[in-house]
């Protein structure tokens, strides 16, 4: 990728963090499309294809590194906060607005699998959005059956923090597809195809990315309850990708939370793709296509 397709933007929370990505801009003021990426996952993931093709139909994008991940600053390195994440996309918002190419009255937020989940939470707030799009989210986190172990852990964690200790860090996803909450597909294929995907990437052009999240992550997870934060986006536009083989994030319960969304809305079910497929290989395109097509009325205020 040429890196004259994009510029690195740094965009500073209200807590001092710098977020760091790349932008992708157009020759005019247009819509801007900040994509947030998946679960401790860094921009060069899978995004940039993306952001070209928006750029490419006059899009602009951003993509970037959550806060303690990647290139961005935030600490502990690695520390998975899905509600400070959302609360950091509306300073990431106030600043992409400001850019000469964009048009700060169509902004669009689009996530893909937990940044889907992600950016919904902050579209419930920020009515500034014009309009979501959400890629295979993830909206469940812990087996029941998990909660008692992994809660005991997370308090051992931080009583040896207490003590002087550094973070006890873990891999996403261990050998066998597992993790400690049984979150994403754990222990299955959904599991295994995360265990691969992961270990893979930084021979795949990035290397910032860091195979390891803190425990304390899992923490902020229990703390977090998306499902009931997803209620309040009761007016902004909604597109919901859901793979048919997603085997990280249940299609059927995807479809459930969309279904419950009352304002304009359009929902695409991409046949015979997995999570982590959704936008590559045969048929990506035209998932772009309708993707394109959704932010293009939504921005254009002709949605219905």
């Amino acid at each position: 990728m040429a890196s004259s397709q994009y510029e690195i933007i740094e965009c500073r929370t209200i807590d001092g963090v710098m977020i760091r990505g790349w932008f992708y801009a157009t020759g005019a003021p247009a819509p801007a499309v900040i994509m947030t990426p998946g679960f401790n996952c860094v921009k060069e993931m899978l995004l940039p294809d993306v952001a070209e093709r928006f750029q490419s139909t006059g899009y602009n994008a951003f993509i970037y590194d959550p806060r303690s991940i990647g290139d961005s600053d935030g600490v502990p390195k690695n520390q998975i906060d899905p509600q400070k994440q959302a609360e950091d996309l509306a300073d990431i918002v106030t600043h992409i607005s400001t850019l000469p190419s964009v048009d700060a009255s169509r902004i669009i937020l689009w996530g893909m699998s937990f940044g889907g989940t992600v950016s919904a939470c902050a579209a419930a707030v920020d009515r500034r959005v014009k309009a979501l799009v959400m890629v295979c989210p993830i909206l469940s986190f812990y087996k029941p059956e998990k909660r008692q172990k992994a809660f005991v852990q997370l308090m051992k964690d931080r009583q040896s923090q207490l003590r002087g200790n550094d973070a006890f860090t873990l891999p996403p996803f261990n050998s066998k597809g597992e993790n400690p909450i049984g979150m994403a597909g754990s222990g299955g294929p959904g599991g295994l195809e995360s265990f691969g995907f992961m270990n893979a990437v930084i021979d795949r052009g990035a290397p910032n990315f860091r195979n390891r999240i803190t425990l304390q992550s899992y923490h902020k997870l229990a703390m977090w309850h998306p499902k009931e934060t997803l209620k309040l986006v009761d007016s902004t536009p909604v597109m919901m990708v859901i793979p048919e083989l997603d085997a990280m994030s249940p299609p059927e319960e995807q479809m459930e939370e969309f279904e419950k969304f009352r304002q304009s809305k359009r929902v695409l079910i991409a046949k015979g793709k997995g999570h982590l497929t959704v936008l590559s290989g045969n048929g990506s395109e035209e998932i772009l296509d309708a993707q394109m097509d959704f932010m293009k009325a939504a921005a254009e205020g002709t949605l219905h």
